[in-house]
């Protein structure tokens, strides 16, 4: 037995994402089983919090509201109870793409041009400025949900009304094609990239999570120096937000080459179809060793 004490593995909740943070939650459960961590399931959305007393620690497998955006990582700091994956204000903005964007473009990271969104909003306008296609997104949703590609000249407005069903800020985003990329976190170590080919137009939560003809390319392709270039600036743009544990940085490439930092998710999918464990199987990590040094990171503050 090793000396993490008892662990809630924290997983399910109440967001669009719950099914996907269940599948993960369970595969993390069994692994810490397998290394003989005294791991306990624990669904927010069916246990109250005050039932995760007595715990020492708490791997957090929530994905989306309330479990990504820094609800459960403040309630966890207020009870002491050490969890893995970045703070409480890390979390928050991480999972708000508009104040992602202003912080890196703050420091110079390079972001796809956007405009924010509202109902009295010019839409031809827009389309006009970031030229077709162009992506709308909610600003606080994962998984690709709510997001829809436009293509053309005056379907913005209904992307808009789309969008606005998850979320009260929409944003949108200039389409940049030239290729998907993410880069793992784990500690202080940018893992392998990882270059995405979906076989739908661009990787939505189908092809995340339901299709088997995505192509996931690690390594990724890209020249050795170039690689490392950019995942420096992956492991810049995570400290930028103050994340800190594990995590994943999502980057697109245009066909000039050019790369631009798309958003951060801190706390990454951890399923058969998941990145990080992808990213760190190539760097020698099995699931087993990355989950458990996962669940070592975890801290308060």
């Amino acid at each position: 037995m090793n000396d993490f004490g008892k662990v809630a593995v924290l997983l399910g909740g109440k967001s669009a994402e719950r099914e996907v943070s269940l599948n993960s939650g369970t595969r993390v459960l069994a692994a810490l089983r397998r290394q003989d961590v005294d791991a306990h399931p624990f669904d927010p959305a069916e246990c109250k919090l005050d039932e995760l007393a007595g715990f020492d620690r708490a791997f957090i497998a929530l994905h989306g509201r309330h479990g990504e955006d820094g609800t459960i990582q403040g309630a966890l700091e207020l009870m002491g109870i050490p969890y893995t994956g970045s703070g409480v204000m890390a979390s928050a903005v991480g999972m708000d793409k508009w104040r992602t964007k202003l912080l890196w473009r703050a420091v110079g990271l390079p972001i796809p041009e956007f405009v924010m969104l509202d109902a009295d909003s010019d839409f031809d306008a827009v389309e006009k400025q970031l030229g077709l296609p162009l992506f709308v997104k909610p600003d606080c949703e994962g998984s690709s949900i709510g997001i829809s590609m436009v293509k053309r000249a005056g379907e913005l407005k209904s992307a808009y009304h789309m969008a606005v069903k998850h979320d009260a800020l929409v944003l949108a985003e200039r389409g940049i094609l030239g290729g998907e990329y993410t880069v793992a976190i784990l500690g202080e170590q940018a893992l392998p990239i990882i270059r995405i080919e979906p076989a739908t137009e661009f990787y939505d939560y189908e092809a995340k999570y339901l299709r088997n003809d995505t192509a996931y390319h690690c390594p990724c392709g890209l020249p050795e120096a170039r690689e490392q270039e950019l995942r420096a600036q992956a492991l810049e743009a995570f400290r930028v937000l103050g994340c800190r544990g594990w995590g994943r940085v999502d980057f697109l490439m245009d066909k000039q080459g050019e790369a631009y930092f798309l958003e951060v998710n801190t706390s990454p999918g951890m399923t058969d179809h998941s990145l990080v464990p992808m990213s760190a199987r190539v760097a020698g990590i099995s699931y087993d060793e990355l989950v458990l040094r996962v669940l070592a990171l975890a801290t308060l503050g």
